[in-house]
């Protein structure tokens, strides 16, 4: 009988090497097609895909993008599991540093809002599998030119419990 050929084995990617891949991929077909719209609004739907790719790279595992409620204004950049803990986070992204950091922007007007988005959030999940601790946490994104080419590289800084419910 005759042998079969074995073809050669290609190596697996890890789950960090496939979201950096993911990352990457995603951030070239962006730089490949530009839409017509406010620069701020680009600048921020940006920021919020990077921040997803980073807290996925953290361990946080994604559950919802830009959700909304019917009866309440504004919207949460994203809903993420930590481990037990479900995470609101909201991304503030500059192009720039800034003499003030971008968690700053998060004001107690924002955090009123945000606040009153969670509950909404929380109200929609049955009450047996409500989670028993929840946070609420900031991205400040600063999108920096890389050096050697017209890439942006991201900066992260993670605030974890960035402000309570009350």
């Amino acid at each position: 009988m005759p042998v079969a050929a074995r073809t050669p084995r290609r190596p697996r990617l890890t789950a960090r090497a496939w979201i950096h891949a993911q990352s990457w991929a995603i951030r070239r077909l962006h730089s490949m097609h530009r839409t017509r719209s406010a620069s701020h609004l680009e600048t921020g739907t940006l920021g919020e895909r990077e921040a997803l790719f980073h807290l996925r790279l953290h361990g946080y595992i994604v559950v919802a993008r830009r959700w909304k409620s019917a009866k309440f204004r504004g919207d949460l950049d994203l809903v993420a599991w930590h481990g037990s803990t479900l995470c609101f986070i909201e991304v503030k992204t500059r192009t720039h540093r800034d003499a003030f950091a971008a968690e700053l922007a998060v004001d107690h007007e924002k955090q009123r809002v945000l606040r009153r988005l969670a509950r909404a959030y929380m109200q929609r999940i049955p009450a047996p599998r409500r989670p028993s601790t929840a946070r609420f946490d900031v991205v400040s994104l600063y999108l920096t030119p890389g050096i050697a080419s017209n890439d942006t590289w991201p900066e992260f800084v993670l605030n974890q419990g960035a402000f309570e419910w009350a």
